[in-house]
């Protein structure tokens, strides 16, 4: 399965239920569950469904706090010259987190065996 890398506090903010929008530079044809990796821990804190991706315009962006929680001093231009709002749902907090193995370079998406 698919690992997605998420830096803090925004992997919290998902997997809390508060974030259903992870903004990034690129598009994704992945969708169904991904592990979410919380960024330089090299534990898996959870799951999440990617239902969609959408790319966005600055309006879309500014108007939408509550899907990608980004403080709105942050909000005056798009992060990217394009701007991409992955779509999660069901997000699912482990108990305990989940030991993987980082490969070098791994910036975005790793590879995990299920066990």
């Amino acid at each position: 399965m698919k690992g997605l890398i998420i830096r803090s506090p925004w992997i919290e903010y998902i997997l809390s239920g508060k974030k259903t929008w992870e903004i990034r530079g690129s598009n994704t044809k992945i969708r169904g569950t991904v592990y979410l990796i919380k960024s330089g821990s090299g534990q898996v804190y959870g799951t999440a469904e990617i239902v969609d991706c959408i790319e966005l315009s600055l309006e879309q962006y500014q108007s939408a706090y509550n899907k990608h929680m980004i403080p709105s001093e942050c909000l005056s231009q798009l992060p990217y010259k394009r701007t991409y709002a992955w779509v999660l749902d069901k997000a699912v907090l482990f108990n305990t987190p989940l030991e993987y193995k980082h490969p070098q370079g791994a910036v975005i998406w790793v590879n995990i065996e299920d066990k």
